[in-house]
């Protein structure tokens, strides 16, 4: 964004300024190590099963592996139909006669039918108030369907009543998209995670609970002594570990993240997509991927499915997608992408 607004730029790191120039000469030339990270970790400049490099790369000396392809573990094997869609509809009511009947709806969601299958990332793109967000919450029955069928693992999800409902529940997680909001500050990170083994009866007991708990954390990157701290005493990128662990404590076999980098800065973006990469790899999880940057999308996902005013707009191979859009609102979100020239 800064290279396509500004004429010049100032660079800060730790409460100085590291470096500053015009905008054109320090984008081809930076020269200070955060510099570099910064511009290098963007997914836009990675391709699907390269790591991402981060700003500790470049800041601690390790800058010259950095430029090569450092390719991932193999992808886990995409598998059977996992979830199937089909005809999904939430609508919500916008006006009403004075006697209450309902006369216009606004259709959030509005015959949408798409497969996911096993050990896939399916990314889930479109600008704000296209449905997404919508219809990732619809496939975990947050948000009650108005219409259509959402079947997972031969179940029809949109069938269950609300106590089969709460039993299989855990198989299917959401990261959300702000770590400040989503954990509860008057509970230690301990308790947050330890809270939805207990609704699920995972864990022979609270020692065994605590023991689950510190495991995830050092999964995730962070210290196993930090069960005890609140939520403030974190930055943001750790907040959405630890969001990322309590999803994994019900150990699912689906996850929905929505927006779950949208609220971090670049360098730590980098951070969690690798790590979220790392963790689908070990546990073999299921993504629906939601977000708004189809650069990130491009970046993580198989399939992308763009979303327009409820609808789908374009599905298909997240390189064929993003190379190659079919549609011209797939076309415009391309080329909305800040620092990318593309012609269409």
């Amino acid at each position: 964004m800064v290279s396509e607004i500004a004429d010049r730029a100032l660079v800060m790191y730790k409460g100085r300024v590291v470096e500053a120039g015009l905008v054109s000469e320090l984008f081809r030339r930076p020269k200070h190590p955060y510099t570099k990270g910064l511009l290098n970790c963007r997914p836009a400049l990675h391709k699907k099963g390269e790591r991402l490099p981060v700003v500790g790369d470049y800041l601690e000396g390790r800058e010259a592996v950095v430029g090569t392809a450092r390719p991932l573990v193999e992808d886990p094997k995409i598998g059977e139909v996992m979830m199937t869609v089909e005809d999904l509809r939430v609508w919500y009511p916008s006006s009403r006669t004075w006697l209450g009947k309902t006369v216009a709806f606004t259709r959030a969601v509005d015959g949408v039918s798409f497969d996911v299958r096993k050990g896939e990332v399916l990314g889930l793109v479109g600008e704000s108030g296209c449905g997404k967000t919508t219809l990732g919450r619809a496939l975990l029955r947050l948000v009650e369907p108005t219409s259509g069928k959402i079947v997972y693992e031969g179940m029809d999800w949109t069938g269950l009543r609300p106590s089969a409902l709460k039993e299989r529940r855990s198989q299917i997680q959401l990261i959300f998209q702000d770590p400040y909001s989503s954990l509860n500050p008057r509970l230690r990170i301990g308790s947050a995670i330890t809270e939805a083994m207990m609704v699920h009866g995972i864990g022979s007991g609270e020692r065994d609970r605590r023991r689950r708990v510190a495991e995830l954390l050092e999964k995730v990157s962070l210290r196993s002594e930090y069960v005890d701290r609140y939520p403030h005493e974190f930055s943001g990128g750790q907040r959405q570990r630890i969001v990322i662990a309590r999803a994994l404590s019900l150990r699912p076999s689906f996850l929905i993240c929505d927006e779950s980098v949208s609220a971090l800065d670049v360098s730590v973006q980098a951070q969690v997509l690798n790590l979220l990469n790392d963790l689908r790899r070990e546990f073999g999880f299921t993504v629906v991927f939601i977000s708004h940057d189809l650069s990130v999308i491009r970046y993580i996902s198989d399939r992308i499915i763009v979303m327009n005013k409820g609808r789908i707009e374009e599905m298909g191979d997240a390189e064929e997608v993003y190379s190659r859009p079919r549609t011209e609102y797939t076309k415009k979100l391309l080329a909305a992408i800040p620092g990318v020239q593309a012609t269409f």
